[in-house]
C-alpha cells in the first residue's frame, strides 16, 4: 500500500512541475523572442517483484528448507519531470516600425535544433545570447537590451550608435555615420543545450560547445529585420488545453492519495480494535 503512496505523490509532483512549466509559457506569451519550454516525462526505473518462499529437497530425508525465489513481476514506481528544454522554432515577425527592434529571420540551418543569436553582454562583462531583439539606446549612445546589457558586434564589442537613427541591412550590418558594423550573430547547432539565464540570455550548457559565427558557415541562412520584432513562439491555446489536462492528472493522482489515506485510517483503526 505505501508503493501506492508512493506513485500517486509522484504523479502529482511532475504535474505539479509541468504546470510551472506551462504557466510561464503562458506568462511569455508576449514576450519577443521567447522560446516554449517543452517539460519531458520520465517514469523511474522498474522494480522486479519476487515472492520469496521455501521448500524442501525432493528425496531428502532432511527437515531441512531450501530458500525459493518464484518471480510475480515489474512494479513501475511512479514518474517525474526529467527537465524542460526549449523549443527553438522560428516565432512569427510582427512590425513595430521602431528603429532599434531587430529581429532573426531564419531562413535555413544546417542542424534541426539549430538557432542564431545575436550577441550581449551581461553585468559580469561575458558574452551571453538572445533571440529578444526589443533593442534601446542608452544615455552614452549605445545599443543595449531593454535590461541595459550592450549589444555586441562581431568582434564582441559594444555597438555606439550615438542616437536612435541607423540603418541595419538584412545581412546585419549596421550603418552609423557612414560607418558599417556588422552585428554579433552567433550559431548554435544543438541549441537545447543552452541554458536560460532569464530575461531572455542564454548561455553555454555545460558541454562547453562554442558557437561559432553565423556567418562563418555557408550553409547557415539568416536575415535581420529592422523595424521587426520576433514574435514569442508560445501556442496559447494549445498551453490552455495542456494545463488543463495537466491539472486533471493531478486531481486523479490527488484522489487516488485520498483513497490510499482512508483504507490505511480504516486499518489502523480496526487493528487498534483487536485484543
Amino acid at each position: 500500500m505505501l508503493r501506492g503512496f508512493y506513485t500517486a505523490a509522484s504523479g502529482m509532483l511532475a504535474n505539479q512541475r509541468m504546470q510551472e512549466t506551462l504557466s510561464n509559457n503562458m506568462s511569455n506569451v508576449n514576450t519577443p523572442g521567447y522560446k516554449a519550454d517543452q517539460g519531458t516525462m520520465r517514469a523511474f526505473p522498474e522494480l522486479l517483484i519476487e515472492q520469496m518462499g521455501s521448500r524442501k529437497l525432493p528425496g531428502s530425508a532432511s527437515n531441512r528448507n531450501i530458500p525459493v525465489q518464484h518471480p510475480v513481476g515489474s512494479l513501475n514506481t511512479g514518474v517525474y519531470m526529467q527537465e524542460a528544454v526549449p523549443a527553438f522554432t522560428q516565432g512569427d515577425l510582427r512590425e513595430t516600425g521602431v528603429g532599434t527592434d531587430l529581429a532573426l529571420l531564419q531562413r535555413n540551418v544546417p542542424d534541426e535544433s539549430g538557432s542564431v543569436f545575436f550577441d550581449v553582454q551581461n553585468e559580469a562583462g561575458e558574452t551571453r545570447y538572445t533571440r529578444n531583439g526589443n533593442f534601446t539606446v542608452d544615455g552614452e549612445g549605445f545599443l543595449t537590451t531593454n535590461q541595459g546589457n550592450y549589444v555586441l558586434d562581431q568582434l564582441g564589442n559594444p555597438i555606439e550608435t550615438n542616437g536612435m537613427e541607423f540603418d541595419v541591412s538584412e545581412e546585419g550590418i549596421i550603418t552609423v555615420d557612414g560607418q558599417d558594423i556588422p552585428l554579433g550573430l552567433s550559431y548554435s547547432p544543438a541549441a537545447e543545450d543552452m541554458v536560460k539565464e532569464g530575461e531572455g540570455l542564454y548561455r553555454l550548457g555545460e558541454d562547453g560547445t562554442q558557437l561559432i559565427d553565423a556567418r562563418g558557415d555557408n550553409t547557415v541562412e539568416v536575415d535581420v529585420k529592422q523595424n521587426f520584432l520576433e514574435s514569442s513562439n508560445v501556442n496559447s491555446a494549445r498551453t490552455m488545453t495542456e494545463m488543463m489536462n495537466t491539472y486533471r492528472s493531478f486531481e486523479m493522482n490527488q484522489r487516488v492519495l485520498k483513497a490510499y489515506d482512508q483504507s490505511m485510517q480504516k486499518t489502523v483503526t480496526e487493528i487498534a480494535r483487536l485484543r
